[in-house]
């Protein structure tokens, strides 16, 4: 077998895809190998998220995010319209329930017009019209907020790479990697492959792939375990849009939502409580060596000091059902604790600097045959079609 390729890239979630795919578009007949450790596509973060096609209601009007994630939305449907795969442009809701919340709610309207996004300022009465189980003082109505299943997409993209000629291996973990002014050696733990140029798409990974390559990555990749709950089927119908809180600026997350997904059912969550373990989606898993190398990072303490107070009530959240459903009760009061039925975790891949600062934006890094994508949340999965075209633009910047 050759194991000579021209571009190697690592990841198979739906940046790497992506990715793949979109190398394949710009350099037809070279050869692209993804490596991917796991048994199939979209097995982290891709397909452990809530399948929100997101707006770009949130983010800083010029910053990466913003751009990528307004893309990524009419990338993402014409996509799914291409391929044939379900989606539904359900619209979402951002639902202030107090005087202070609907003043931070008028902030975000600010941030929307500024973002060059269609919105629609509903009032109390006009939230009740349309969301009789929702209660607030007013909310946003985003309507090219969407639902889909990105582990559907992350699949097909697969067969596109495939069928280019394009070669995936899973269960094949990069162990070690080599640059050199020739070309790029992998070392797996199924052999060494050769490459011409390496890109990185390996999320809760990233930073010691960076390492890997030598270099210091200025930040460290915590993990954040992102816990849902599903609802029981009575509940499908419990509301007509997806359903966000005004998010306090003054915390790193959004909060718990209402999110109706492709498959008809209706999730609550997420938190973000820290994780013992990189990939670690059971509330108690735990890794010693991922552990130690956390808990020794100046980062992670300082940013833990910085939000204290919210970090003990999403582990108080965490371990109490009660404590969960407050957060969403008060937007959805109907809701009971029988109602919060078991649903698989999440991991989100967080940048943390050392200074205790969370890395906000899309974060690359590159050296001469390498480039890593070292900090990818959400919006990451609604926009990695731009994202990958992206990645290609500074690729060839690369080859030239």
């Amino acid at each position: 077998m050759n194991n000579r390729y021209d571009f190697i890239v690592i990841g198979g979630g739906i940046l790497g895809m992506s990715t793949a795919w979109q190398l394949q578009k710009a350099w037809p007949g070279r050869r692209v190998l993804v490596l991917e450790k796991e048994s199939g596509p979209a097995r982290h973060q891709t397909g452990h998220n809530s399948g929100v096609i997101h707006a770009g209601v949130y983010y800083k009007p010029g910053s990466l995010k913003a751009r990528f994630c307004k893309e990524g939305n009419v990338a993402t449907t014409a996509f799914c319209d291409e391929h044939d795969i379900r989606y539904d442009r359900c619209g979402k809701l951002l639902v202030a329930t107090s005087d202070i919340e609907y003043q931070r709610m008028m902030n975000l309207v600010s941030r929307c017009e500024q973002n060059q996004l269609e919105i629609e300022v509903l009032s109390q009465q006009q939230l009740a019209a349309r969301e009789p189980n929702i209660v607030g003082v007013g909310a946003i109505f985003v309507p090219s907020t969407g639902i889909v299943s990105f582990t559907e997409i992350t699949a097909r993209m697969a067969e596109l790479v495939a069928a280019a000629g394009g070669e995936i291996r899973y269960g094949t973990e990069m162990v070690a990697v080599d640059e050199t002014a020739q070309g790029i050696e992998v070392r797996t733990d199924r052999g060494v492959l050769h490459g011409d140029y390496l890109v990185s798409c390996a999320g809760l990974m990233s930073d010691r792939v960076v390492r890997m390559l030598g270099q210091e990555p200025g930040f460290r990749i915590i993990p954040f375990r992102g816990e849902y709950f599903l609802l029981p089927p009575r509940h499908n119908r419990i509301v007509n849009h997806l359903i966000y809180p005004i998010p306090d600026p003054e915390l790193p997350f959004l909060g718990v939502h209402l999110t109706r997904m492709i498959d008809g059912t209706v999730t609550v969550g997420p938190n973000a409580v820290l994780a013992f373990k990189r990939e670690g989606y059971g509330k108690f898993d735990f890794s010693l060596a991922d552990s130690v190398e956390m808990l020794r990072y100046p980062g992670l303490r300082r940013v833990v000091m910085k939000n204290l107070r919210a970090s003990l009530n999403e582990l108080k959240n965490s371990l109490s059902k009660r404590g969960y459903l407050k957060l969403v009760q008060k937007y959805c009061p109907q809701l009971t604790v029988a109602d919060l039925q078991p649903y698989p975790a999440g991991i989100r891949a967080q940048a943390v600097a050392p200074d205790g600062s969370l890395v906000d934006d899309f974060l690359f890094v590159t050296t001469g045959r390498a480039l890593v994508v070292c900090n990818a949340p959400s919006p990451a999965a609604t926009s990695a079609i731009p994202i990958g075209a992206h990645i290609v633009e500074r690729v060839k910047q690369l080859v030239t």
